[in-house]
């Protein structure tokens, strides 16, 4: 079959996903959401495309791997948007986090002959994505797959590597996402959420019985993940530390300072899990045994990602997105008027870390990781939303506060010291 045969296959078979659509939901007209980031600036290089909200961040997978989330619903008709600045926009998305590896959500519910991009522009873009941009893909999830998706993998197919085809997984169900993903920090358009439990109507008669979720288990006594700072402290005779982090920090310290991509790489999640379930029962981990310097560094970013506050705490969020307001030279004072706002046990656990950080980046020229590589790396690890996960437009302020920690370490940290500190 020609390509163009398929490409008038896949149109009709859209067609027939849209009159599908039509019946079970009674759309008569196609008129995209309106979805405003309210944090997005109307000077954003990419604001005629970002405003739509197609492209969205959306936390991190179990291996603590950045999200990317493609919504078509979110997509308004051809005429209304620049295909080609999709693309460039896309781009620039990934550009901020191709140096390590990250997963993609793409939800395919919404895509219709109104707001579809050409066959031609589907073959640029795979062809605009060079190595960089597939290397460190490590999975694409491909949610309510069609016969349109089916015919376009047969256009595509000569196109397509062995490797790339192996990291794409079809799943037919939003809840097929929670093995894989934090659900709840997906934000989910509710076009799709609707679209989901039609689809279960449709296959059981009638929508699924709720899951009784058990009560949440009491923490234990010897609990690091997942528990406030002070919890730990209170079961560890008071030290400020947390051992999980002054074990893995010490290792990584000694033995991978000069690692390229130190941070940058994820481990096996059974790995994780079975590390993560040792230090929750206080047994000893030595991490010699498993053969991977990733994995302390997986597991210190996955200790800070779980505590129920960020480090930085809910309250200093605000504050530190509007460190891109404040005059350049005045910014390192900015943040040291924050970080000195902190709790006091924040404030330890924070220098702790950022001083680790700055040795980090100090070895940059073997590990390849600048301050401004760590930062693309810990920013959503030491702050996020209260409600929600922070937007695209939030990751410059974010990182840009976390990246000047890093480079002034010595600066922002040098006039609080509090009893019983320590540090790396």
């Amino acid at each position: 079959m020609s390509e163009i045969d398929y490409e008038k296959l896949a149109e009709i078979e859209l067609q027939k996903d849209e009159a599908e659509d039509t019946q079970s939901e009674q759309e008569e007209t196609f008129v995209p959401p309106p979805h405003e980031d309210p944090g997005l600036n109307i000077n954003h290089p990419y604001y005629d495309v970002a405003r739509h909200g197609i492209i969205q961040l959306a936390g991190e997978d179990n291996s603590g791997r950045k999200v990317i989330t493609f919504s078509c619903c979110r997509m308004p008709p051809s005429h209304q948007l620049n295909h080609t600045r999709l693309l460039e926009y896309l781009k620039y998305t990934l550009d901020q986090y191709v140096e390590n590896d990250y997963t993609v959500v793409y939800f395919h519910y919404g895509l219709k002959s109104l707001n579809k991009p050409s066959l031609k522009w589907l073959q640029t873009a795979y062809k605009e994505f060079d190595r960089k941009y597939k290397k460190n893909l490590k999975a694409l999830y491909v949610v309510h797959p069609t016969n349109f998706i089916k015919i376009l993998w047969n256009i595509f197919k000569p196109l397509i590597s062995h490797k790339f085809g192996k990291k794409i997984t079809y799943l037919n169900y939003l809840s097929d996402l929670r093995e894989h993903l934090k659900y709840d920090q997906l934000n989910i358009p509710q076009e799709v959420v609707r679209h989901d439990e039609n689809l279960r109507g449709k296959q059981k008669g009638k929508l699924p019985p709720v899951v009784k979720v058990p009560p949440p288990r009491p923490p234990l006594p010897t609990q690091q993940f997942g528990v406030s700072l002070q919890y730990i402290k209170n079961k560890n005779k008071g030290e400020l530390i947390p051992p999980v982090m002054k074990e893995t920090v010490s290792y990584l310290k000694t033995k991978g300072l000069q690692v390229e991509g130190l941070f940058r790489r994820s481990a096996s999640i059974q790995t994780i899990k079975d590390v993560q379930k040792l230090y929750n029962q206080g047994k000893s981990v030595n991490f010699d045994d498993y053969h991977d310097i990733h994995i302390p560094a997986v597991i210190l970013k996955t200790f800070l990602r779980e505590l129920p506050q960020p480090l930085l705490t809910f309250e200093c969020y605000d504050h530190i997105l509007g460190i891109t307001s404040v005059e350049s030279s005045l910014r390192v004072t900015r943040c040291k008027q924050i970080v000195q706002g902190l709790p006091e046990h924040n404030y330890v656990v924070l220098k702790y870390l950022i001083c680790f950080l700055h040795m980090v980046s100090q070895e940059s020229i073997y590990n390849r990781m600048t301050a401004s590589s760590l930062a693309c790396v810990f920013g959503l690890n030491l702050i996020w939303p209260s409600k929600g996960t922070a937007s695209l437009s939030a990751l410059v302020p974010l990182n840009l506060f976390t990246e000047l920690l890093i480079d002034f370490y010595t600066n922002i940290f040098n006039s609080r010291t509090v009893p019983g500190e320590i540090l790396p």
